[in-house]
């Protein structure tokens, strides 16, 4: 018998209420359960032992919870809806789309579906099987198919509408599901017979975005409101703490919480009365929400800490040597069938396998194409290396990026004699947030604060703050840009 279960919870593209999260986390923590976490599918996650399991089951049934023990078979409808307004504002792509297309699921996907603003890198396009990325059209959707257990991946011939999402990726499911996948002809035609769907021609692919990885933890501010992340260093959040914050949420009426897949939370709508009793919580549970951006750029397996131990150890190297990683993310994958989302991927393997025993371990390190995370296509930089020397590997393939994004971004060619002191006068020096990489120039002031252009920085008051996550002043640092010249 086992132990312990791991018990799975989705959270539909990764949206939960604070009274349903309440609900479940009260239940958990009545059978003894002290800790969860969010996994890279936005869906809550937590172990529970045997004893308490029965008692838990009853209870999540009884309040009509969907839940699964030890499995796979639902995976969460995983969206970039986390992100919306606070990291960017689409073209046309709002909340209330994503719950359009939302209201459309009645029954659980048994593949995986990914909703993603096409203009975003906050969440990944391609690691699910229908993958839908919202196109320059407004309202239409295009859509890549990746078949299960496999690395094919091919656009749908047709741009999809909004309200027909649900209807179409439920005929491509029972299609695919029923039968042998026969190709992309077969596919198109088994689903469109007989039915019918309101589409646009797909006349080009999708346009990957360049990568970025904005700073998703803290408080940080958007329009007049202010937004929070949340994110734990071992991805265990302790209940009690979250039971605090979705009373706070219920309370200062904030209707959604948001996962993400990169583990953490993130809380949209904080009105500027209620920071002093975010920031209560906060204290009054010990939770940091000033990490380094390095800390943020990871992803690791779920139902695992092999991973997670793995993440520590580069870490500590990465702080020791400061290796700058700006521009990159990072997977850890220790088990062969096993997805995670990186422009860098560490994969373990075993070095001898006896049945189902595996013993040493060496880790391969790769690269995506144009370090790009969501490529499926990866370059391998290093194979076979022991984890103490996999750090500087991965700090010389860090160094090999910044090379080529310093090459990309140069002009080779010299400046004009009569240009060069026009150069040279010209260079402003700023000043960088060392925690969200806000930038502070004189130049341009901070109309958010009331600060007009032309006032130095060592002109600002002592109580001036980062404009986006709030750091003091003296966590501002100086940027010696005459080095562009």
């Amino acid at each position: 018998m086992r132990d312990y279960y791991t018990l799975k919870v989705n959270l539909p593209a990764g949206i939960v209420s604070p009274g349903t999260l309440q609900t479940v986390l009260s239940l958990a923590y009545e059978s003894k359960v002290r800790k969860v976490r969010f996994g890279a599918r936005q869906q809550l996650l937590m172990t529970v032992h045997y004893e308490d399991m029965r008692f838990l089951e009853k209870d999540l049934k009884q309040h009509q919870i969907s839940y699964e023990l030890n499995a796979e078979q639902y995976p969460n409808i995983i969206s970039s809806y986390c992100g919306e307004d606070v990291f960017r504002t689409g073209a046309w792509l709002r909340e209330s789309e994503y719950h359009t297309v939302l209201d459309q699921f009645d029954y659980q996907p048994q593949l995986k579906v990914n909703l993603s603003d096409s203009n975003q890198s906050f969440t990944p396009f391609f690691t699910g099987n229908l993958n839908f990325i919202a196109s320059p059209e407004p309202h239409f959707w295009y859509l890549y198919i990746r078949p299960k257990q496999s690395n094919l991946l091919f656009r749908w011939p047709e741009l999809i509408y909004t309200n027909d999402i649900g209807r179409l990726a439920k005929a491509v499911e029972e299609a695919m599901l029923a039968h042998r996948f026969q190709g992309e002809d077969w596919l198109y035609k088994t689903v469109t017979a007989g039915e019918n769907f309101i589409t646009q021609p797909a006349t080009q692919e999708v346009e990957l975005p360049e990568f970025s990885l904005p700073y998703y933890e803290g408080f940080n501010r958007y329009g007049q409101r202010s937004w929070l992340g949340l994110y734990r260093r071992d991805e265990q959040f302790p209940i009690t703490f979250l039971l605090d914050v979705c009373a706070l949420c219920l309370t200062t009426r904030i209707g959604e919480i948001c996962s993400t897949p990169w583990k953490s939370l993130i809380i949209k709508g904080i009105e500027e009365k209620d920071r002093a009793k975010w920031s209560h919580v906060l204290g009054k549970h010990s939770i940091n929400v000033r990490h380094a951006a390095n800390e943020l750029a990871w992803q690791t397996e779920d139902h695992t800490d092999a991973g997670t131990h793995v993440k520590n150890h580069l870490l500590r190297y990465f702080e020791k040597n400061d290796t700058r990683t700006f521009g990159l993310c990072f997977g850890i994958q220790t088990r062969p069938k096993s997805e995670v989302f990186g422009s860098v991927l560490v994969r373990r393997r075993p070095l001898l396998q006896l049945g189902k025993l595996s013993l040493f371990s060496v880790y391969d390190l790769y690269f995506t194409e144009n370090f790009n995370p969501n490529s499926r296509t990866y370059v391998l930089f290093d194979k076979g290396l022991l984890k103490f020397q996999l750090s500087a590997q991965i700090d010389r393939l860090c160094r090999k990026f910044s090379a080529r994004r310093l090459s990309e971004s140069l002009d080779l060619q010299p400046p004009k004699a009569d240009e060069l002191e026009l150069l040279v006068n010209t260079v402003a020096v700023t000043y960088q947030c060392a925690h969200c990489f806000t930038v502070y120039s004189e130049q341009y002031g901070d109309s958010m604060q009331s600060i007009p252009v032309g006032i130095a920085f060592d002109a600002l008051p002592d109580t001036y703050k980062c404009p986006t996550c709030s750091s003091p002043k003296q966590d501002f640092n100086m940027m010696h840009e005459e080095l562009a010249v």
